[in-house]
């Protein structure tokens, strides 16, 4: 599970709210633009959909 995420936070590690693809998939689940995203909306994002993204993290386990 964490290597999904380190792997996705690849040269954003201690800013996570800037990775381009966490970025980007936010935008396609929560809607809300990329550019747009900053550090109290990413951790509301990831405080509110915890059960969401704990879930993918498993299934992209299962996957690799």
């Amino acid at each position: 599970m964490l290597s999904f995420v380190w792997r996705a936070t690849r040269g954003y590690r201690l800013r996570p709210w800037r990775s381009p693809y966490l970025r980007w998939r936010m935008e396609t689940y929560w809607g809300i633009h990329a550019d747009e995203i900053q550090f109290t909306d990413f951790f509301r994002f990831a405080w509110q959909h915890r059960k969401d993204l704990l879930r993918y993290l498993r299934w992209t386990e299962r996957m690799s």
